[in-house]
């Protein structure tokens, strides 16, 4: 599959002052004097730089624990993980990486660049010039292979592992001073370094831990404790603050919190800790509505979200910290949101942006799915029958977090899938699910999306999907959301995956529903909310509107009807623009590379054994429809199914030029050989 962008047709030097444009007219006034007061000091801050002044500490690490050692767990699995990382194979994005052990921390082992260890703070990580795939290189030092390592020790594999990261560890101490180079960038990526070194900590024994015996034990530890120390001064200093203030801010929390609670050594860090338990309890409200949608409107962010007040939440426990109900129950409800939306056979769609991102790496990755194991944890946590039934399984992360309790707890749940989903209606997030026959083989389940473009000013990782869809049939997605593929340096990769025309919805003039600013900001931004939904035993309909396309010279209103018949199995889709002048008007609809298209009579016949269904578009006079799959010109007909990959896959557009109010309708009809209600 295809990895990394063409290089962009417009000058990096360009790109990057149009951004600074763009990000300056996207900020709220009482941000400006905030950046440039945090500009002058990231200018005077390299002056007074002590990498090497770490106060006494008063206090010892905490003797508790929040990671558990599991029984019956296939150790194999560990130490032979442990074994390639040792001979400098480590996992990124899913790939092997062949390297050196250590690893070369301040070089993309994607392109190969090695970045400058100037002041992190002052070093553009947009620039692939000097940094190359900033995603790659924060990827290798966000440490989850440390923990693969203390996990093999744990588990019997000796103390070998522990000399391993031992080395890896000193290494990086030593090639990445504090304060300086790529690492020192981003207060996030210090935190989540945080909660991986925290893992490891205790699963490589704690303070009793081999690798700190005899002299040059304790020389390691202490220099590992400045580091830490180190970590914790950087993030306070840097804290995400106004319209940046999004998931980054819940994980640099989270890794303050859980290194308060680790090292409560020194009454700074113990301050910190208790900072940013404040800082959980608010975010957790404020970025998560309240029935369960994460705001920025990326499914993926949901469980990297999820995973951080997860292990907050469990760490905080284990100290005898709980967090309030109020915090338990958003987090409650955030998974319930993503076990509705995940289909029969599992598949969730990949609604706004994903980079594959975890925040630590606790069971081997062959097979193992990130929301199956938050809904297996959550299944355990809050003794809930309806997410143990979409985990399917307990999975081995979820082991290492609760212990020998949650298989004894998992399996004691029901497993019936009744009154599943429990909630279809999420009007905080925007998103409404109809169909019928849920969690059968006959299950057809549509997700639609009526909400905001995304969390804040920016709305950072939405996408400009409003009345957009996805379709799956007996647990098989058949119109998806095609994903990502790239972040920084994507260039146009970047703005067709999440433009308008990468969803299943409608485009006009061949503009984006919300104007795309950078990589990671949106200027004028799509209202979209829905207007009425019914439920019946007979039929299931949604009405919706979004206001993007008032911003044209000739303004248009877009309406979208969904119209699911579970009588005859068909969803009809009625678009109607209220508009007066001329459009060039593009309906999209994208297919699973699953899927086989073939043109029909009236329409397309879309094939995946045992269901096929059939595409009846607007009347062909007023338009004309293809299908595209791998183009680049123009780009259509593409999927990402994990970061830095894209492949080909059936895209069906149906083109026209209107004029005055319209109403579209196309119909789709749900065939199979199953029979309905089986």
């Amino acid at each position: 599959m295809p990895r990394g962008p063409e290089a962009a047709a417009e000058p990096t030097d360009v790109r990057a002052l149009r951004w600074r444009v763009n990000r300056l007219r996207c900020m709220r006034p009482a941000e400006l004097p905030f950046r440039v007061a945090r500009s002058i000091a990231a200018y005077l801050e390299p002056l007074a730089l002590r990498p090497g002044h770490v106060p006494h500490a008063d206090r010892e690490p905490a003797q508790h624990r929040w990671v558990h050692v599991p029984e019956g767990l296939d150790a194999a699995l560990y130490l032979a993980a442990a074994d390639r990382i040792a001979a400098g194979t480590l996992e990124i994005f899913g790939a092997s990486c062949e390297g050196e052990s250590p690893p070369r921390w301040n070089r993309d082992p994607k392109t190969g660049t090695d970045a400058p260890l100037v002041f992190g703070k002052r070093l553009n990580y947009r620039d692939r010039r000097r940094v190359g795939e900033i995603k790659y290189l924060w990827e290798v030092n966000r440490h989850l292979h440390l923990v693969t390592l203390a996990q093999a020790h744990a588990l019997g594999g000796g103390t070998k592992y522990l000399e391993v990261l031992k080395q890896h560890l000193e290494s990086w101490i030593s090639g990445c001073p504090y304060g300086r180079g790529p690492n020192w960038c981003s207060a996030l990526e210090a935190g989540i370094r945080l909660i991986n070194w925290s893992i490891a900590w205790q699963l490589a024994g704690g303070t009793q831990a081999a690798v700190f015996a005899g002299a040059g034990g304790a020389r390691f530890r202490e220099r590992w404790l400045a580091s830490i120390h180190q970590h914790v001064r950087f993030i306070r200093g840097y804290l995400s603050r106004h319209s940046s203030a999004n998931n980054h801010l819940i994980g640099e929390a989270a890794g303050l919190y859980i290194a308060g609670l680790t090292w409560p050594c020194w009454p700074e860090v113990r301050r910190a800790g208790a900072a940013a338990r404040h800082i959980l309890e608010r975010e957790a409200l404020r970025q998560n509505s309240a029935d369960g949608v994460n705001l920025e409107q990326a499914v993926c962010y949901q469980q990297f979200v999820l995973d951080f007040l997860l292990l907050s939440l469990l760490a905080g426990e284990s100290a005898g910290d709980p967090f309030p109900e109020d915090y338990r129950r958003r987090l409650a409800a955030m998974l319930a949101f993503l076990a509705s939306i995940m289909d029969a056979g599992g598949a969730i769609p990949m609604i706004g942006d994903a980079d594959d991102a975890a925040v630590t790496r606790l069971a081997p990755r062959a097979g193992f799915c990130p929301y199956r194991s938050l809904l297996a944890s959550g299944a355990v946590l809050f003794a809930d029958s309806g997410l143990r039934h979409k985990a399917g399984r307990l999975d081995d992360k979820t082991r290492w977090l609760l212990g020998a309790r949650a298989a004894e707890m998992f399996e004691r749940l029901s497993t019936r899938p009744a009154a599943l989903p429990r909630r279809r209606t999420f009007p905080g997030g925007g998103y409404y699910i109809l169909g019928c026959d849920f969690e059968r083989a006959s299950e057809i389940r549509v997700v639609a999306d009526a909400g905001p473009l995304g969390y804040g000013p920016l709305a950072a990782h939405g996408h400009a999907d409003a009345l957009s869809f996805t379709l799956s049939l007996g647990g098989l997605p058949f119109l998806i959301d095609p994903g990502t593929y790239l972040y920084h340096g994507g260039g146009r990769w970047r703005a067709y995956f999440r433009g308008t025309s990468a969803h299943n919805t409608v485009r006009l003039d061949r503009l984006d529903q919300s104007e795309q600013g950078g990589d990671f900001l949106w200027l004028r931004k799509a209202r979209a909310g829905c207007s009425d939904v019914e439920f019946s035993d007979a039929v299931e309909t949604l009405s919706a509107w979004h206001e993007g396309y008032l911003r044209l010279a000739d303004p248009v209103l877009h309406r979208r009807r969904l119209i699911l018949d579970k009588r005859v199995r068909s969803l009809t889709i009625e678009d109607r623009l209220e508009m007066s002048g001329e459009h060039e008007v593009e309906i999209f609809l994208h297919c699973a590379p699953e899927c086989g298209v073939e043109r029909t009579a009236d329409g397309f016949a879309i094939r995946r054994a045992p269901w096929t269904l059939w595409v009846q578009l607007p009347s062909q006079p007023l338009g004309a429809a293809r299908v595209y799959r791998g183009s680049t010109q123009p780009l259509c007909g593409w999927v990402s199914r994990h970061y830095d990959e894209r492949e080909p896959t059936a895209t069906i557009v149906w083109r026209a030029r209107l004029a005055g109010r319209r109403r579209l309708a196309t119909r789709l009809m749900c065939r199979s050989d199953y029979a309905a209600g089986s």
